[in-house]
């Protein structure tokens, strides 16, 4: 076994993997986006904030020399002399300089001079007036002018828009995304306080109208943060090779505090198979839970067949 002195080894930790990738094996390196970096070989592993982590196999570091044991199977000393070899050979000069990326701006439609129609909408898909209500005041929701389709908006830590759906209000049935769209921030309610629980829905509809039932039932329907992800999420065949869906990548970078996830993702196949394929690929530090609705394919579904049945009980009561 070849011999490395407490010095090369002292040298090598001080390597980030960013920073070995960039200088000894650019053609590995692929930008996920923004400062998120994965590989070619493992696009599973993410690269972000000085550490990385290769979600399907449940592990990560910090410096190159962690990778170069945990994901290549190097020994020590063989990792540290790759590092301090490749160091001594060809010593780190400046990359090559990256234009940065170019941020699509969001092309938000137009607003309606009222919400009519969209809460009109809502509360025929049996959406609480209260929760319409307080995402048109939060400006999570508004009416467009032209289609008078719904505009669920998502946003970024700062509160800058960064996400639209669009959901049709009458006639066929119509959804889309508005151009420009960032799925890393897709349509989200916080909790009224910091709370460590987050529940995951398919769509914006699912979400309201799991806060419905929530405030139906007597709770406070903003204890604990909700998000949903930018379209169904399709993982890969091998399922442990897939990668988390990019809004709730995001949501769990921005909120560390999160470490319950209640996955409430509908009942056909693709629901199914996601929820599986989250469950096994996010990191142990998270407790997930499976928890689709009890009836019908989604909580929208779910929400109606609730509703129909209080309907004759409460009139029973009048």
């Amino acid at each position: 076994m070849p011999y490395v002195t407490p010095e090369q080894i002292e040298r090598a930790k001080q390597m980030d993997l960013l920073t070995y990738l960039q200088y000894y094996e650019p053609q590995e390196l692929v930008r996920f986006s923004g400062n998120v970096y994965t590989t070619r070989t493992h696009d599973s592993l993410k690269i972000s904030n000085g550490k990385w982590c290769w979600w399907s196999r449940n592990i990560g570091g910090r410096s190159a020399l962690d990778y170069l044991i945990k994901v290549r199977g190097m020994t020590l000393p063989e990792a540290v002399l790759q590092i301090d070899g490749q160091a001594a050979v060809t010593p780190p000069v400046s990359p090559r300089q990256q234009k940065p990326a170019e941020h699509k701006k969001l092309l938000l439609p137009e607003k309606n001079s009222n919400n009519d129609r969209v809460i009109a909408y809502l509360i025929g898909r049996g959406i609480h007036r209260e929760i319409i209500d307080y995402c048109i005041r939060t400006k999570r929701l508004y009416e467009s002018r032209d289609y008078h389709n719904a505009v669920f908006i998502g946003f970024d830590r700062h509160g800058v828009p960064k996400y639209a759906t669009l959901r049709g209000t009458f006639g066929k049935r119509f959804m889309g995304e508005v151009n420009g769209s960032d799925k890393h921030f897709s349509f989200s309610i916080p909790a009224r306080n910091e709370c460590s629980k987050l529940h995951l829905f398919e769509s914006a509809i699912d979400l309201l109208s799991y806060g419905t039932l929530e405030l139906l039932s007597g709770r406070d329907w903003r204890q604990e943060n909700c998000l949903s992800l930018a379209g169904i999420y399709m993982p890969k065949k091998i399922i442990e090779e897939s990668t988390p869906p990019a809004a709730l990548m995001q949501y769990l970078k921005d909120f560390p505090q999160i470490k319950e996830i209640a996955l409430h993702l509908d009942n056909d196949t693709a629901g199914r198979l996601a929820a599986k394929t989250i469950k096994t690929i996010l990191p142990p530090i998270y407790t997930v839970s499976d928890e689709p609705p009890k009836r019908g394919k989604d909580y929208n579904d779910y929400l109606r067949i609730v509703l129909r049945i209080r309907q004759p009980q409460e009139r029973e009561l009048l």
